[in-house]
């Protein structure tokens, strides 16, 4: 893993090694062993390590034989060995090192840009073309590895981080209202927007080519559902096991030390234990948990640690560790508000006091059917068909009973659930996805920010997705809308983020493109069976194997005990940031609205409480940022 950034002069004046270190030197984070520098005329590229595989020879900027290419690489590409034979084989390549980054340069002389398509793993990566005076800028399928460009009228940029690309001179800090709109309905901001309006992000399975000033984008990559497999139920299974097995192994490739998180899931535990079959010692693993007993995980963990006999690290996030807020805005570098991003980081910093790698199971619910949400959209489908005025006062008799403790009383479900199920059914998905309804918006926005927004609708992002997957059987357009929006856009953000700001890599098996290609050819029903079995194939193959108290649990969520928090220890704290002079003075919520929000919190007449985290985290990174 590593931090990459690059600036290309449109008129041709010198760039600033001075400009260009600073600019690097904001990502040490990313790479604290090892930085480089290009810089010719024009063009400069920047590069911090975090050093992984051939750690003496993986020095970049990268050059081919001629130094005709150079190349800045933050990833891994796990077949890079078999690559490497494969162009050797050729006669027309000579290698330097025995890194995974050369093998890049040589199959960009093969296919040029199309080479991302003979890559498999996590990248994104900068290639600069003397001869053709071309920028080739790539990131990988799933959006594993961040990329953001600015194309200004002097010079074109590009980097990791964002944060990088404000040292620039040129990037105004001029705020994309539309990006804050986004956020607050889904918690991040989706690609290509960012924050500000002079910064772009390169989308997940995406190039750019710039040449002559002029930029060319190409989606490379489109997952399939169809055709459904030809395998039988037992020998998809089969298949599923040997591919997952075989993508943990290649992702346990490095030349440093090694672990994994095991939050006691099912993803996490067959990660876990398909690396402890592969390992010739105890697989290192770490969890999280709270003090609050229904939102810890802990227990399924050490059961899983027992099972498979790993050497087993556990910490404790508790209130008084909100304290590192302020740090967590200047990392995400723009509003991010999915809160398990606090725990994301403190297992990540645990971590990486044992190992450099860790591989975790992000991907498994996306591709095989795991979230609660599937089941409620082929219930609600169903019932959609009961007259209107039955459905409401359904609703209305629900809205009498207490919330409970949510998100996971089973009330405050029951409520949702229910809301949900008054709306048309094309809309059922993205209602379920939103923070911030439309309505709820309203209330909330100055004049001075509807104003900004009023041209845009946040809704047609999912939408546009749910009507582009359609046709696909069963709950595989929810699949397909997860692993375009939230999957790449949310929490690979999230986990990318909160590992490097720690100095380690994560690598997730179940993101394997091959993997997920395979799993996406099952039949919706061996993922959602019935209405109640969730991941049922995977249940299925891996029961008897995985301890019987993970494979029959339900799905659990990462986040923080927010609703406890903020009418606990929390409360004079988010009040106070909320209804600051400071937080007001910036023209975008009304201060009725916000008193309403905290007060309905307050009394549990309504859970507000992951609409006030997203509100929090927007004002700290203003304080951050802007301030």
């Amino acid at each position: 893993m590593c931090g990459v950034c690059g600036i290309v002069n449109k008129s041709n004046q010198p760039v600033s090694l001075e400009l260009l270190q600073d600019m690097t030197r904001t990502m040490r984070h990313r790479g604290p062993d090892d930085e480089g520098f290009y810089s010719r005329q024009n063009v400069g590229l920047g590069f911090q390590r975090l050093s992984i595989i051939d750690l003496s020879g993986g020095h970049q900027p990268m050059s081919n034989e001629d130094d005709s290419l150079w190349i800045v690489f933050n990833g891994e590409i796990y077949n890079f060995q078999s690559l490497r034979e494969e162009l050797e084989k050729t006669g027309r390549h000579r290698f330097k090192t025995h890194s995974d980054t050369e093998i890049i340069l040589h199959l960009y002389e093969e296919h040029s840009e199309a080479c991302v398509e003979r890559l498999r793993g996590m990248f994104a990566f900068a290639i600069w073309d003397i001869k053709n005076q071309t920028l080739f800028l790539a990131r990988d399928r799933f959006g594993k590895k961040p990329l953001v460009y600015a194309d200004l009228s002097n010079s074109f940029l590009f980097s990791s981080e964002l944060k990088c690309l404000l040292k620039h001179p040129d990037v105004r800090k001029d705020i994309d209202y539309t990006a804050i709109d986004h956020y607050l309905t889904y918690q991040y901001i989706p690609s290509p927007m960012t924050i500000f309006k002079s910064v772009r992000k390169l989308p997940p399975a995406h190039t750019l080519t710039w040449k002559a000033g002029k930029t060319t984008l190409r989606h490379y990559w489109e997952l399939k559902y169809l055709p459904k497999t030809t395998l039988t139920f037992q020998e998809a299974g089969q298949a599923m096991a040997a591919k997952l097995k075989e993508a943990t192994k290649l992702r346990m490739i490095a030349d440093v030390p090694l672990g994994a998180f095991l939050s006691g899931g099912r993803d996490s535990s067959a990660v876990v234990g398909m690396m402890s079959e592969l390992s010739p010692r105890p697989v290192k693993t770490f969890s999280i948990g709270f003090e609050e007993a229904e939102f810890s995980e802990l227990n399924y963990a050490r059961a899983v640690a027992r099972h498979f006999h790993t050497d087993h690290q556990e910490f404790i996030v508790k209130s008084e560790t909100i304290d590192i807020l302020p740090k967590l805005a200047w990392f995400y570098s723009e509003p991010f508000a999915d809160s398990s991003a606090v725990p994301s980081y403190y297992v990540s910093k645990m971590t990486r006091q044992h190992v450099t790698v860790a591989l975790n199971g992000d991907g498994g619910d996306e591709t095989l059917g795991g979230y609660q949400r599937y089941q409620a959209m082929k219930f609600m489908l169903l019932w959609s068909k009961v007259p209107r005025p039955v459905r409401q006062a359904f609703y209305r008799s629900l809205t009498l009973l207490p919330d409970g403790t949510p998100p996971f009383s089973f009330t405050w479900r029951l409520k949702r659930l229910f809301r949900l199920g008054l709306d048309d059914p094309r809309t059922l998905y993205l209602d379920a996805l939103c923070y911030f309804h439309e309505s709820q918006k309203q209330d909330l926005y100055t004049p001075f920010l509807k104003e900004q927004v009023q041209n845009i609708s946040a809704p047609d992002y999912i939408l546009s997705l749910l009507n582009r997957s359609q046709s696909l059987p069963g709950i595989d357009p929810f699949l397909y809308t997860d692993l375009r929006s939230y999957l790449p856009e949310c929490l690979m953000v999230k986990m990318d983020i909160a590992s490097m700001a720690n100095s380690l890599e994560t690598r997730s098996p179940f993101l394997d493109h091959e993997f997920v290609e395979l799993t996406a050819t099952f039949p919706s029903s061996w993922k959602l069976h019935g209405l109640f079995h969730l991941k049922y194939i995977f249940d299925k193959t891996f029961k008897g194997w995985l301890p019987d108290e993970v494979i029959t649990r339900g799905k659990q969520g990462f986040g923080l005990p927010m609703s406890r928090w903020f009418r606990g220890n929390l409360r004079n704290y988010l009040e106070g940031t909320l209804l600051s002079d400071k937080a007001l003075s910036r023209g975008l919520f009304q201060k009725p609205a916000l008193e309403l929000l905290l007060a309905e919190n307050r009394t549990l007449k309504k859970d507000h409480s992951y609409r006030l985290w997203a509100l929090l985290m927007l004002e700290q990174w203003y304080q951050v940022y802007m301030d």
